[in-house]
């Protein structure tokens, strides 16, 4: 019986030593004028953002136009694998960042610095972030694309009186639409050379009555030559860094 009560009292001590350590609810949320549901959303809002960080960096960067001109690239040499996916979507990423550093530094400048500083609000610091990323797709934006998606949102989207900024839910599709469209045109460029030098190794073979060697095998090489004796690298990494400058 004694010993009963002794594990008693000392199971409840523990129990109440690790309740006075938990910390409550309102200790977990960061401190703000809303309520604790309020913060509870902020937070989740927060979460579900940086979930779609990357989808949100394809769409509003020059990282679409970077990744199909690139695999155009590999599609035209004809090589399956080399240059590895890995490869490719980090040198696009990296030029990416190369390209979209003024942004970047503007929207931390001007909108992340003040909001982790408390000098802003989060309406007010997401507004000064879009900001620069709104000017620089409106840069490269193709007006036709830009009315394109405008007309079709007139009636969805009514702009309020006094508001001279185009919606973001408008600028975001169409200028995806414009990469895509730019980055097809720019991969074009790129395998005409290619598929030039397929034709002529496949006529030379044809000629030779070498059926049953596949002229694929042939042109690689050709391909791979041609490409490293232009300095294909220098001049197609330059010249997409260059088409936004």
């Amino acid at each position: 019986m004694m010993l009963r009560v002794i594990l008693v009292a000392v199971f409840s001590a523990l129990a109440t030593a690790a309740s006075a350590q938990v910390p409550s609810l309102e200790a977990l949320l960061p401190a703000g004028d809303g309520a604790v549901t309020g913060r509870i959303i902020q937070l989740v809002a927060l979460l579900t953002v940086l979930s779609l960080a990357p989808g949100l960096l394809i769409m509003v960067t020059s990282f679409t136009r970077f990744a199909v001109a690139l695999s155009f690239l590999r599609s035209g040499l004809g090589l399956q694998s080399t240059p590895a996916n890995l490869f490719l979507i980090s040198l696009s990423l990296f030029m990416t960042f190369y390209v979209m550093a003024p942004t970047f530094d503007r929207a931390w400048q001007d909108g992340i610095r003040p909001l982790t500083e408390n000098r802003i609000t989060e309406a007010e610091a997401f507004t000064r972030v879009a900001d620069p990323f709104r000017e620089f797709m409106l840069t490269h934006v193709r007006p036709k694309d830009l009315q394109t998606f405008s007309d079709m949102a007139a009636a969805s989207f009514p702009r309020t009186e006094g508001d001279s900024k185009i919606d973001l839910r408008v600028i975001i599709p169409a200028f995806m639409i414009s990469e895509l469209r730019r980055g097809f045109e720019i991969g074009f460029l790129i395998a005409l050379p290619f598929l030039v030098i397929d034709m002529i190794v496949a006529m030379l073979v044809m000629s030779m009555g070498m059926m049953m060697m596949p002229p694929t095998v042939i042109a690689l090489p050709f391909k791979i030559l041609f490409f490293i004796l232009i300095d294909g690298w220098n001049i197609l990494i330059s010249g997409l860094v260059r088409s936004y400058f």
